[in-house]
Order: structure tokens, then sequence, then C-alpha cells
């Protein structure tokens, strides 16, 4: 049996990227997939590989280091990834500096550039971004970790939570408060590990994405020079919406990803697995299970890939990437959990990698904004909700 892989939506060369980093990832990394899921982190020479292969910097454009290439060119590689089965903490781990520097990248200045973008997507440096708090959850504007002036530097005091790659990271681009101003008054600033003050309070332990080294941030008294402000000051907010877009658009691909793998892995074994001297796919509930699978993960992706094409095209949908995530992160946890039952007790091992999949899929409607706080900002954008008096 042919494994499914969609390709419609993409031109030769994105499909030839998807095929090499599927190609990559089913050699390099899927050996090691279960190791790194128990070690609880990615092994920082594979990120090195990944540069070497070209597979880093997608997107990213050249003058900052980058390999160039469009939203696409990203979107299938990280579908090549995920079709190989790579888990989403892995994922997330090697692909952090998606969230961690587009900001420095857009709008900082040429020094933090050259100090964090280019040796992160050389993949010399990890990075991570600091926005969620312990009390704040999904909102952003929220925040209250505070970065004050001090002749020339900036002092920051807060917490962080819930931050990916902040174990193994070598900075973090944080967001604080630099005026009372509510959205108004946040700011970006970059963090190196090393700075007094500046600790990892503790290593997160979670349900799923076990690979992605997730940890606690404390800032006491933290000091940093002035020139590690990204752009201009009381402007991070709209830096950090910027780039909403596109990573929920990123998290909306894990969904459909997540629910494309479990279908071909369960596709495959109700085919050899028999039960009452018949395989399973001899029943007609397990092919209409397939079937529904198929439909969930098939309107997810097509949905997904033409907000980006709107997206791509210059439009504004911000709230058409909401609906795009909230669908396809459903897709994946609906499929990955029929995924589970198909398979029986086996299902349930942790050495079935369907499991995995179960596990990862379910931070997705929480991860990158909960489903319930974007669907009232989807409401609000839409119309749908009352005027403000």
């Amino acid at each position: 049996m042919t494994a499914w892989s969609p390709t419609a939506g993409f031109n030769e060369d994105q499909v030839a990227l998807k095929q090499s980093a599927r190609a990559f990832a089913e050699r390099e990394l899927m050996p090691h997939m279960e190791e790194w899921e128990r070690a609880g982190e990615v092994p920082r020479d594979v990120q090195k590989k990944l540069a070497k292969a070209g597979l880093l910097a997608v997107g990213f454009p050249e003058k900052v280091g980058g390999d160039g290439g469009t939203l696409f060119d990203n979107l299938a590689l990280q579908e090549g990834f995920m079709e190989a089965g790579v888990s989403g903490g892995a994922l997330t781990a090697m692909f952090t500096h998606g969230i961690a520097v587009p900001h420095i990248a857009r709008n900082g200045s040429p020094e933090l550039i050259e100090k964090w973008v280019k040796p992160t997507l050389a993949g010399d440096l990890i990075g991570s971004l600091g926005i969620t708090e312990p009390g704040t959850g999904s909102d952003v504007a929220g925040i209250t970790t505070k970065a004050v002036r001090d002749g020339d530097e900036w002092v920051i005091n807060g917490a962080k939570m819930f931050i990916s790659s902040s174990v193994r990271g070598d900075f973090v681009t944080v967001a604080c408060r630099t005026a009372d101003t509510g959205a108004h008054g946040i700011s970006l600033i970059v963090v190196p590990k090393g700075t007094p003050g500046y600790t990892v309070s503790r290593k997160l332990e979670k349900m799923g994405w076990l690979a992605s080294d997730t940890g606690e941030l404390t800032f006491d008294d933290v000091r940093v020079p002035l020139g590690n402000l990204v752009g201009q000051e009381n402007h991070g907010f709209y830096y950090i919406a910027d780039q909403f877009v596109t990573e929920r658009i990123g998290l909306a691909l894990q969904g459909y990803g997540h629910a494309i793998r479990c279908l071909n892995l369960t596709a495959a074994y109700v085919a050899q697995r028999t039960a009452f001297g018949k395989p399973l796919n001899a029943n007609q509930v397990v092919r209409a299970k397939l079937v529904e699978m198929r439909r969930q993960a098939e309107v997810a992706r097509t949905y997904t890939l033409e907000v980006a094409r709107r997206y791509a095209a210059g439009e504004s949908v911000i709230a058409e990437a909401v609906l795009a995530k909230q669908t396809a992160v459903e897709a994946g946890c609906w499929v990955a959990n029929e995924a589970v039952q198909l398979h029986g007790g086996m299902g349930y091992m942790r050495e079935t990698e369907v499991e995995r999949h179960y596990r990862d899929a379910r931070l997705l409607p929480i991860g990158g904004g909960a489903t319930e706080v974007l669907s009232d900002l989807a409401a609000r954008l839409f119309g749908y909700a009352p005027e403000k008096k």
C-alpha cells in the first residue's frame, strides 16, 4: 500500500523540497526519535546537520543569513518532516527559530542580526521566544514582566512559562512591559544565556512534545544593553502580532500533518492486522473510519494552504488563520484518536508511533492561542461581537 502524500498546492520545486525533507528526516531523524523523546531534548548538533542540508533557514531572506524561499517553501519542508513521522516536539525544537528570530530579522538593528539571527540560521545558536507568563496564558497584552531603563541598560524583572527550547537556548527574545499602556506598552528585548539574574528555574515535564525542552524562566534584576531592544520601544505587540498569522498556519500544518501520518500508519496496520480470520479493513466500519480520517485531513490541508496563499498575496487573513488552525488541529486530534482506537491495545503502547502523535496533537488546540480565545478574536474580527460603547 502506497502512503498518501498530497502535493496539491505546491509547485514542482516545492514538491522536490518536500521529498528531500522527508528523505532527510527518515535517514537522520527517525532512527533517533524515541531516544530524543526519552531524553527530553534534541541534540544541538542536529541544527548544524539541518543547516548543512539547506533545511534550517528556508523562508528567511539571504541578507539575514537565510536560504531564501517563500512561506510555501517552508510549508512544503514541514510537510515532508511530518509525513516522515517526526514528533511535534522534535519539530518544534529544531525550528524554534521560526518564532525566536523573525522579529529581530525584520525589525532589529544590523548588530542584533549579526549577533543572533545569522548564527542561529547557520545552526550555531539556539534561540527561544519568551511571551507566555504563569498568570496570563494567551493574553499577550496582559504580560507583567517589566523592563525599565537605567542608564545605558535595561533592567528586567518577571517570569515566563512554557518557553520552547529555553533549556538548550543561547538567548531568549523577551516580551517586556516598558509602559503602562496595555498592548501599546510592550517591547521585545534579547537576553543572552548566562546573563546574571536570568535563570531557567525549571525544566517542565509535559504530556506530549517530549523532545521539545520547555522551561520556566525567571528574570531577577537582569541587566542587558539598551541596544538589545528589537526595533522600536513599545512596538513589541505589533511585531508579535505580525507573526501570529504564520505561526498559526504552522500550527495548522502540524495538525493536519499528524492527521496524514496517523492515517497512513493506520491504513497500513488495518490491512495487515487480522481479527476473526480476516484483515481489519475487511470490516465496513473500519473502512468508513479511514475515509473520514482522510476527509478531515484533506479539508484541513486544503483550507490551510488557501489561507496561506491569500496571506502570501497580501490579504489580511488574521481571522481566517484562526479558522485554519482550529480546523486543522481538531482534525489532528480526532484522527490521532481514531488511529489509536483502530490500533487496539497496541495503540496505547509507547512503542507504537500513533500513541506519540495522539499526545503531541493534544497540545495544538492550546498552543499559539487557545481555541476558545482565538474563536472570540475571530468573532470580533468578523463583526459578530457587540460593539463597544
